[in-house]
C-alpha cells in the first residue's frame, strides 16, 4: 500500500474545513456531530477520520458504550435516543445512497427531530465528512498525525 502524501490543494482543504466547521457549529450538538461523522467514517472505512473523530467524541463526552455500539446502532436498544437514531439513519442514507436517493421516510424522520436549519446543517455535515473520507481513503492516509 502506497501512502500518497499530498492531500489537496491548500485552498480546497480550507474550503472543506470551513464547510465541516460551519455544519458542526450549525448543528449545535458537538457530541451528536461526532457520532454522525464516526458512523459515516465507519461506512467509508476511513481509519484516519475514525481515529481523529473517536478522540474528539471522547472529549465531547460521548459515552464509551455509544462508541462501542455505534456500528450496530439500530440493534442497540436504548443506547441511542430517537433524535440520535434519526440522525444516524439519515447519515447512512446520505452516505450509501443505494437507491440513488434518500428515502422519504428517513428524511421525514430526521425532520421531526431537527428544525429546517439544523437539518440543513446535519446534511451538510454528512456531505462534508463523506468528502473528507474520500480524500483520506483515496490518498491512503493512515491514522494519526492529527491534533484533536
Amino acid at each position: 500500500m502506497t501512502t500518497r502524501t499530498r492531500l489537496l490543494d491548500p485552498a480546497v482543504g480550507r474550503a472543506l474545513s470551513a464547510v465541516s466547521a460551519t455544519a458542526k457549529k450549525g448543528l449545535g450538538d458537538p457530541a451528536l456531530a461526532e457520532l454522525v461523522v464516526i458512523r459515516a467514517s465507519q461506512l467509508n472505512h476511513c481509519a484516519f477520520c475514525l481515529d481523529m473523530h473517536l478522540a474528539l467524541a471522547r472529549q465531547y463526552g460521548v459515552s464509551g458504550r455509544q462508541l462501542d455500539l455505534l456500528a450496530a446502532w439500530e440493534e442497540a436498544g436504548d443506547v441511542f435516543d430517537e433524535r440520535e437514531r434519526a440522525a444516524l439513519a439519515l447519515t447512512e442514507a446520505v452516505t450509501v445512497l443505494t437507491d440513488g436517493f434518500v428515502p422519504d421516510e428517513v428524511y421525514e424522520r430526521a425532520a421531526r427531530h431537527f428544525d429546517e436549519t439544523r437539518l440543513a446543517h446535519l446534511i451538510g455535515l454528512v456531505v462534508a465528512i463523506n468528502n473528507w473520507n474520500r480524500v483520506m481513503v483515496s490518498r491512503r492516509i493512515p491514522p494519526g498525525g492529527h491534533t484533536p
